[in-house]
């Protein structure tokens, strides 16, 4: 799987306090298929199809990146991102 970095998105990793930077397409993916915990809503189902976009070169990894960054924090995971 093509990585397709991006600046890294800081998420809440586990309930013990451990972070995770996620810091591509293919790392967000992964992230969100093996280990969210609030799937189904629209804002995880939009970043999931910005990852596939993105694996298939259909939308911009700052678009995808994005789309994670905001379903994350719907999930209540988000902590920070590294600027643009």
């Amino acid at each position: 799987m093509s990585k397709l970095p991006f600046p890294y998105v800081t998420i809440a990793a586990d309930e013990a306090g451990n972070t995770k930077n996620i810091a591509s397409v293919g790392e967000a993916a992964l992230w969100l298929i093996e280990h969210w915990s609030q799937k189904g809503s629209d804002k995880f189902e939009a970043a999931k199809r910005a990852c596939l976009d993105a694996l298939d070169g259909k939308m911009t990894c700052t678009d995808c990146r994005e789309a994670f960054i905001e379903a994350a924090k719907e999930a209540g995971i988000y902590i920070t991102h590294q600027r643009l």
